[in-house]
């Protein structure tokens, strides 16, 4: 999954020549997962991971081919949106990992924080991997060869995924009348810090992308994750402080403070300091996304956890949209260097929601067994 977005950039820019098409594409099919998104973990909630998964991953994969012959055979723009905003059914793998970790750590919240924190890592590492296999894929091969091992790695992966039983946690019966977690005390000032804290990697990775147009950009992209992974295995490693909310405001000001790293970076024109600057910027990614996912699982029931946690990572997705868009447009109004601009402006806003949103106000989560309340 990590490789959907480079390839589709690379593949799209390449072959029509505008950033601000491939922005607008891309950010067109996070924006329909968004809307799809929660549906698709309502069902899971209610039919089971793998009954919804592997269906709803085979349809995602059929729209990614469809946007690949699109392009390939040099259809219309339009059809390049409907085509990518077919793959909206790609299931919330990471969220269903969580609600796994969730309940087999339920009533233990510092085996959670490791556990969470482990997922995070992984999760940084594979978008470390992706954007460079997708680079790489794309020039030393063709141009469709990101999106085409993309959709076949995803499909086989979910299958593999869903074949593990023993781990998956079981249907909880949801009764008649039960509110949507998007109605719990202090989620929706959550849900506006993961959608402003998602414009912030959508524009840094279209901003990098412009910024270098060539292989060297997923290897900076991959510096990136890989200063998130690192930081994400040694915040695991930590003990957390009993704040949640405070924990989450430390982070996105350090995040903040190190997005302002890349835009500095690239007005000296040095590609080997923006690299730096890049690896630096990641280090507070996880350790944010950690401490707030954490956060959606105290305010979320055991029976809607997968939606809980699919609405935070629909707003992140969102949020990518917003800032993909954004930084294309920056990038061809005004110049690359300055589409890092949009990153530290969206880390600042994300700062300023979880200062005064309130999200600290909502209840304990409920999370599994017989006790009603985590933590």
């Amino acid at each position: 999954m990590g490789m959907f977005s480079v390839s589709a950039v690379i593949m799209i820019a390449g072959s029509r020549g505008s950033y601000a098409l491939a922005g607008a594409v891309t950010a067109t099919g996070l924006a329909a997962t968004a809307l799809v998104a929660p549906w698709t973990a309502r069902l899971v909630d209610r039919h089971g991971q793998a009954r919804i998964a592997v269906p709803a991953t085979a349809l995602a994969a059929l729209g990614s081919l469809a946007l690949l012959l699109c392009v390939h055979y040099d259809a219309p723009d339009w059809t390049l949106f409907a085509a990518y905003a077919a793959t909206a059914t790609t299931p919330n793998t990471g969220g269903m990992s969580r609600a796994r970790w969730a309940h087999l750590h339920r009533g233990d919240p510092a085996a959670l924080h490791t556990a969470n924190s482990f997922e995070q890592a992984a999760d940084e590492l594979c978008f470390m991997l992706g954007p460079v296999l997708a680079a790489f894929l794309c020039a030393a091969l063709f141009p469709e060869a990101g999106t085409l091992t993309g959709s076949a790695l995803m499909l086989t992966g979910v299958l593999i995924f869903a074949a593990q039983r023993s781990t998956e946690p079981p249907v909880t019966p949801r009764p008649a009348g039960t509110r949507s977690p998007l109605r719990t005390a202090g989620m929706a000032p959550l849900l506006a810090v993961f959608l402003a804290t998602g414009a912030v990697f959508g524009a840094l990775e279209i901003s990098t992308l412009a910024y270098l147009d060539g292989p060297m950009a997923g290897l900076l992209l991959a510096l990136q994750a890989a200063g998130s992974c690192l930081a994400g295995l040694l915040y695991g490693a930590t003990r957390p402080a009993r704040s949640l909310p405070g924990r989450l405001a430390g982070c996105l000001a350090a995040m903040t403070a190190l997005m302002t790293l890349p835009l500095l970076a690239a007005r000296t024109g040095s590609a080997a300091l923006l690299a730096v600057a890049l690896l630096l910027a990641g280090a507070a990614t996880a350790p944010t996304m950690v401490t707030g996912m954490t956060q959606v699982q105290r305010l979320t029931p055991q029976n809607s956890l997968n939606e809980g946690m699919t609405l935070a990572v629909t707003a992140i997705l969102a949020g990518i949209a917003a800032g993909s868009a954004t930084a294309g447009w920056a990038v061809e109004s005004l110049s690359a260097a300055h589409g890092y601009i949009v990153p530290a402006s969206a880390a600042g806003l994300a700062l300023v929601v979880a200062l005064g949103g309130g999200h600290d106000k909502g209840p304990a989560v409920v999370t599994a067994g017989p006790s009603p309340h985590m933590g």
